[in-house]
């Protein structure tokens, strides 16, 4: 069961990360780096239910973190230049 989950949360990474090189603006591209930083997470902590150990979780909450800090910089430094492009 966790492997089924596992291989399903790397095909929707995998559409994420075709829609952060295909996008066509800059916006759909900071979503799906988010999105896929959020799916990062969960298939962290689906890899710590199926290994038993809930040490990876730490591991997870600092990625969320991090992810989120840094869309939030992201956004915030194209707040001032919405011309600029990826």
């Amino acid at each position: 069961m966790y492997l089924a989950a596992a291989v399903a949360i790397l095909f929707i990474m995998s559409l994420a990360l075709a829609r952060a090189l295909l996008g066509p603006t800059l916006f759909d591209r900071i979503l799906a780096v988010n999105m896929f930083g959020t799916k990062t997470v969960l298939l962290v902590a689906v890899l710590s239910l199926a290994a038993g150990d809930s040490s990876y979780l730490d591991i997870a909450l600092v990625y969320v973190l991090i992810n989120f800090i840094g869309v939030l910089a992201v956004l915030r430094f194209f707040e001032y230049d919405p011309d600029s492009r990826i």
